[in-house]
Formats: structure tokens, C-alpha cells, sequence
């Protein structure tokens, strides 16, 4: 993996322990406006990540979910942590800048148990329950302020693009 260890943290071994946006980048394929993390950080590879989402105001979605009353759309959520499992299984099996693709597969057991609103800051913790391969299960927690907005269990399968 191609690092500038002077601004990405690492542990001892060389994990990276935080993707920026530009490291975030560099591991998905996903652009404004789909991009739905501003940082991970909490990086334990093969085990988990914690995903960071500044909710604002400017956001596509809220121009029609719902005019006058901006909430984050369930889907969206899930799909935050989705990108932030992708980042932590491509810094897990060196994935950086070699384009992989992560398909939905499965969602279990989503819930949702609070609005997520503009000003809100979601921090979405995932935890591999099976990976390694090219299919991964991951539990995904979301909070904002420490109470629970949403979670659910979801499969995903790795997808290297061939050039």
C-alpha cells in the first residue's frame, strides 16, 4: 500500500489506523454527491473502523426529504456504513488505488431509532463478523451524540475491476 507515513496514522506494525478524504478516495469509487463519510478512524484491519458523517444543510437529499424538514434518508445511512466497512476492507487487504468495487449482497435486521438532521454528526462503527475472502458480514452501528440512529447486519462481496 502506497502511504505517506508523515500524515497517515499508523500503529507499529504500518496499519493505518485513519483515512482523510483523500485516503477515502483512494480506497472507494465513490464522489460527491454519494460520498457519505468525511473520515474513518478507530482502524483495526480485519476487525473494524469507525466512520465519521458531518450532516449539512447543502446536502442533495434534503431539497426533497423532505422540504422543510430535512432527515437523512434510511437508505443513505446504511449506505454510510457500507462505505466505511469498503475503506476498512481495502486497507485490509491492500486495496488502495487499485479501483475495487464492494456490492451489497444482504441486509438483515435494519433498524432505525432516531432522525439523523443537519448539525448532526454520525459516527458509524462497523465489525467484521466474517471476512477475508471476497465476501464479507459486517454488524453496523450508527450514533449520533452516543444514542443509537440506526443498525443492521449486511453482506457485501469484493469486486476487483479488471483493466
Amino acid at each position: 500500500m502506497t502511504q505517506d507515513s508523515a500524515t497517515v496514522p499508523t500503529d507499529a506494525t504500518g496499519a493505518v489506523l485513519e483515512a482523510d478524504h483523500a485516503l477515502i478516495c483512494r480506497c472507494i469509487p465513490h464522489r460527491y454527491p454519494f460520498l457519505l463519510i468525511d473520515k474513518v478512524r478507530d482502524i483495526r484491519p480485519g476487525i473494524s473502523a469507525l466512520g465519521i458523517k458531518n450532516i449539512t444543510f447543502n446536502e442533495p437529499q434534503f431539497q426533497g426529504h423532505f422540504p422543510g424538514v430535512p432527515i437523512m434518508p434510511g437508505v443513505t445511512i446504511v449506505e454510510a456504513m457500507a462505505q466505511t466497512s469498503a475503506v476498512l476492507v481495502s486497507l485490509t487487504l491492500d486495496l488502495v488505488d487499485k479501483d475495487p468495487l464492494v456490492y451489497f449482497m444482504n441486509i438483515d435486521g435494519c433498524k432505525f431509532r432516531r432522525k439523523v438532521v443537519p448539525g448532526d454528526v454520525m459516527e458509524m462503527l462497523v465489525t467484521v463478523k466474517r471476512g477475508g475472502g471476497r465476501v464479507w458480514k459486517f454488524l453496523g452501528q450508527t450514533t449520533v451524540d452516543g444514542e443509537l440512529a440506526c443498525e443492521a447486519e449486511f453482506t457485501a462481496m469484493i469486486d476487483l475491476r479488471k483493466s
